[in-house]
């Protein structure tokens, strides 16, 4: 991460992108996701919560068809901007609105997406720019399970929605949540990562959801371990 002339810049495999106020720069979680998506050329591919927009210029160097959505304007005209400073412009089509909202009837071969999942204790909120990013509602499944859920009627046979996953979150209960869509759900990667700042301003509550045992009971955590989960829907 770099300051350019007054412009904060992140490069990452060979690109360039600008970090516009109010879109968070891409963080560990990203990073991994990043690390672990893998694309065809040719294949029509949605990222969801785009901020901006690393995974879709990534998707669209490698020969995809891009659509990239976000909640915040600034998001939006910033996955544009990074798209043409990459040379992509033309295949990446940037769209504001909640999770699938934007693309009502459209099916994808890849569905991408590391949303906010940090569990957020009730009357605890904060609208932030630092904490929107993060805050995934009272169980930190608030936007993650309507992912899961609209998920197959946005998929074509044999497409993929990957995700990132807290395990404080449950990857049995991911799974579960998978299985329940239609989706055969698998683990593409974990890493072990700091555990996060706001994280700790959660503990109690969050060690209240670790029903899978994740979390030291009683010392502070240093670490979490975050996964990228996969679901794929069954071929023709």
């Amino acid at each position: 991460m770099t300051q350019d002339q007054g412009e904060l810049v992140f490069r990452y495999r060979g690109c360039e992108f600008a970090v516009a106020d109010g879109v968070q720069p891409p963080k560990a979680g990203s990073l991994l996701f990043c690390r672990h998506l893998h694309f065809l050329e040719g294949e029509h591919v949605l990222e969801i919560g785009a901020g901006t927009g690393l995974a879709a210029v990534l998707a669209a160097r490698a020969g995809c068809r891009v659509v990239a959505t976000d909640v915040i304007p600034e998001a939006v005209d910033c996955v544009r901007g990074n798209a043409a400073r990459n040379g992509v412009g033309d295949r990446v089509e940037a769209l504001q609105g909640d999770c699938y909202e934007p693309v009502a009837g459209r099916r994808f071969d890849l569905i991408c997406a590391s949303p906010p999942q940090m569990p957020t204790p009730p009357g605890r909120e904060r609208d932030d720019a630092a904490a929107a990013a993060d805050n995934g509602g009272v169980d930190g499944w608030d936007i993650l399970g309507r992912l899961i859920a609209g998920a197959p009627a946005h998929l074509v046979p044999g497409g993929r929605l990957v995700f990132t996953l807290f395990a404080f979150l449950g990857p049995r209960s991911a799974c579960a949540r998978l299985e329940a869509a239609g989706l055969e759900p698998s683990i593409l990667a974990r890493e072990t990562h700091a555990f996060p700042r706001i994280g700790y301003e959660r503990l109690e509550h969050i060690r209240g959801l670790d029903t899978e045992g994740t979390l030291p009971v009683v010392k502070m955590p240093t670490s979490v371990d975050r996964l990228v989960m996969q679901g794929r829907t069954k071929p023709r």
